[in-house]
């Protein structure tokens, strides 16, 4: 993450915020922020507008609201619009979502017909469950990008958007690997021009953001802005990135649970996850292509909580298995199991099982909304390329050179808290300071 030196710019104006992917957590962010709006509904699971932070010594007890400490955003100044597949309105795909409930969608039905996605840059050889109807045509892919930074041109200068930023909301692509094409930046619009089958729309994406300097955030575990050729875009244009894939189900839980395991020195000889699914995402990962990359993704996560390598005798021959099954009756509502095999004093066992029903959406909704108002932030400090103290709301947090991700959801929530003191030009705050606390003190 690079920083410039200057003052952090005002949220004036409108800002856009644009969604590749108009399904299930894309309307259900959309037709949220207008119930809010309208004094209908709290924003629960937001950071950025129910969330606190600590500022000054703990003997000051000063716990201002996030927004009331950082310039962000206004709910009432933000405007929407995306990208999808299929051409319904907001509120035809918010019902046939199934997240919300009819009298909610009712109470802002006019604004949510008003919003109509744009056409989709989609390639079916990324989403074999997916027939898109609502595509656009092009002959080389470099035509496409070009047609994606006409759409971003277009609904900055009708919707009067000063800022914009981008977030992925859309499905989980195949899995595949970095190549030359993704090696630098001189290479990878080579492969656009030439139609490089290694191109995922999600890139397409990402690198019309990036050209036009659209802060770019990766919401699915796809193979898209963690690249060299996008950083180096993103370098260029000083442009702040972030990925991926959002934090919520069964991750959510083990990132709770995992660390406070760690902490204990508790050893663990098996995590068994699985889950049931049924809305649009569930459909794509019933593919075995598509559910290797959100394998991928779920199977990093324990290990660098518990670094097997430095602890062996708790975690070196730990058992983790993660399957995701879909099951169409069950809609956004995902159901997730999970059977963890633990020991402790002497090598004796014990079990923890988790049965954690949760709304999919309802849990990611409040996400994109922070990492969109966030990164908005980081654009205006003048911050650039990886976000790292946006790991908190990600699966497979990005990180710079490759270092290896924090997954402790305590431990990126002081990261964060502590950027954004950085960024009002206060100090960090840890809880460990010795003048915090009167023994401590006084042994100095």
């Amino acid at each position: 993450m690079k920083e410039k030196t200057g003052q952090l710019a005002p949220a004036d104006g409108k800002l856009g915020i644009l969604l590749p992917g108009m399904g299930a957590v894309a309307t259900t962010l959309i037709a949220g922020v207008l119930a809010v709006r309208k004094g209908g509904a709290q924003p629960v699971g937001s950071l950025t507008q129910m969330g606190n932070i600590r500022t000054g010594k703990r003997t000051a007890n000063n716990y201002p609201k996030i927004k009331h400490y950082v310039p962000l955003a206004d709910l009432d100044d933000i405007e929407f619009g995306g990208w999808d597949v299929y051409e319904d309105n907001v509120y035809q795909a918010a019902l046939k979502a199934g997240v919300l409930d009819a009298r909610t969608l009712e109470t802002v039905r006019p604004e949510l017909e008003a919003l109509v996605p744009m056409k989709a840059a989609f390639d079916r050889h990324y989403v074999k469950n997916l027939d898109g109807t609502h595509i656009k045509s092009f002959t080389t892919k470099h035509d496409l990008a070009e047609q994606v930074i006409d759409d971003i041109r277009t609904f900055k200068a009708t919707r009067g958007c000063s800022r914009l930023v981008m977030v992925w909301c859309g499905s989980t692509e195949i899995y595949h690997e970095p190549s030359e094409t993704h090696r630098t930046l001189a290479a990878f619009e080579e492969g656009l021009h030439a139609n490089a089958a290694n191109i995922a729309p999600s890139m397409i994406y990402a690198y019309a953001a990036l050209k036009e300097g659209v802060p770019f955030v990766n919401g699915a575990p796809n193979l898209t802005v963690d690249v060299p050729a996008l950083l180096e875009l993103a370098a260029i244009t000083g442009t702040p990135v972030a990925g991926k894939d959002f934090k919520t189900g069964q991750t959510l839980m083990k990132t709770i649970v995992a660390p406070g395991l760690s902490a204990r020195a508790l050893g663990v000889r098996g995590w068994f996850s699985t889950n049931i699914l049924g809305n649009r995402d569930g459909l794509v990962l019933d593919d075995p292509d598509n559910f290797r990359t959100k394998e991928v993704s779920k199977l990093s996560v324990l290990e660098d909580i518990f670094h097997p390598e430095v602890n062996p005798e708790l975690y070196g021959d730990m058992y983790h298995k993660v399957r995701i099954n879909y099951y169409p009756p069950a809609g956004d509502n995902k159901e997730s199991w999970d059977n963890i095999d633990i020991f402790g004093w002497l090598g004796y066992p014990m079990q923890i099982k988790i049965n954690f029903l949760c709304r999919d959406s309802i849990l990611a909704a409040p996400l994109v909304l922070d990492l969109a108002l966030f990164m908005d932030l980081a654009k205006r400090a003048g911050m650039s390329g990886v976000q790292e103290w946006l790991s908190f709301y990600l699966k497979s947090p990005q990180t710079v050179d490759d270092l290896r991700p924090e997954h402790d959801i305590f431990k990126q929530l002081v990261t964060l808290h502590n950027t954004l003191r950085h960024i009002m030009g206060e100090e960090p705050v840890t809880d460990a300071a010795p003048d915090e606390y009167q023994d401590a003190a006084e042994a100095f």
